[in-house]
């Protein structure tokens, strides 16, 4: 007798040659954009719109498997260390740039003013834009829109988790009025981001201060916007009935991320702006 694998093996599928393709045509494009050739732009549009097909196809795929009753047990195990490492290699992502940050600022600029010799006058001090600037500039204040917007997040995190109390209670409206403000929160933030950007008195090029900061503001972003798509996609399959009080590892894996944005978010207000 062959004893069942706990294991659900889907059927072969075409969605990951088409996403290694887009992948491909975005990437192609974009050096061609940066090279200044005329099709590079053409190209980067053909493959993300190529990739948001193949992320609705792939992923409508696996949600008719879900809701079929394919992917409990085991498969719900690993979707969830899946997650779980995901989320960890996120944190050595940003735990990169943040080391960047400590040893410019602890290691490399102290350095430069003991060495006079190679920077004869060079001060030091932080924010810098480095031995040889003569840029002037007015690094990011904490007290303004960054930290209206730690409160920000710090709400939608509030409220990403009463939602979730509302899917484990069965109360459909909390459900709904959580992501709602969740999201909406989160948009609030981006444009709060997008408007700091606009007036700041700096760019990238500003030295190790500006390439720093609009690393790890910029990353944080991008990761704040795929956030809120996620839970946009969590809340559309909220309105659609596809969770239960014992079934609903997408959506905790959404408030997972967002969680982990949140805390990025703490780290960033305290080490880039407060300090």
């Amino acid at each position: 007798m062959v004893t069942p694998s706990p294991y659900y093996q889907p059927p072969p599928s075409l969605w990951p040659a088409v996403g290694s393709l887009a992948l491909l045509a975005f990437a192609s494009g974009f050096v061609l954009f940066l090279a200044k050739a005329g099709a590079g732009p053409y190209l980067m549009l053909a493959g993300g719109l190529l990739l948001v097909v193949m992320l609705y196809g792939w992923f409508g795929m696996v949600i008719e498997e879900s809701l079929a009753g394919k992917l409990e047990g085991q498969v719900d195990k690993s979707f969830r260390w899946g997650m779980v490492w995901f989320i960890f290699s996120e944190v050595m992502f940003f735990a990169g740039f943040f080391a960047a940050l400590f040893y410019a600022r602890y290691i490399a600029v102290p350095d430069l003013v003991t060495a006079q010799s190679i920077w004869p006058g060079y001060l030091g001090g932080w924010p810098t834009a480095g031995p040889g600037s003569k840029e002037a500039f007015t690094p990011m204040a904490a007290w303004g829109i960054p930290a209206v917007n730690t409160m920000i997040l710090l709400s939608s995190g509030a409220s990403v988790t009463w939602a979730h109390w509302g899917l484990q209670n069965g109360r459909r409206w909390q459900i709904v009025l959580g992501l709602l403000m969740t999201v909406l929160l989160g948009l609030i933030f981006l444009g709060l981001q997008a408007h700091e950007y606009l007036e700041a008195a700096f760019s990238i090029r500003t030295g190790i201060y500006g390439a720093t900061f609009f690393m790890l503001t910029g990353f944080h972003g991008a990761h704040v916007t795929l956030g809120a798509i996620m839970l946009s996609v969590i809340l559309g399959r909220v309105l659609a009935g596809h969770f239960t009080a014992d079934s609903h590892f997408a959506f905790a894996a959404a408030s997972w991320y967002w969680h982990f944005v949140d805390v990025v978010w703490l780290l960033l207000f305290t080490f880039v702006y407060c300090l």
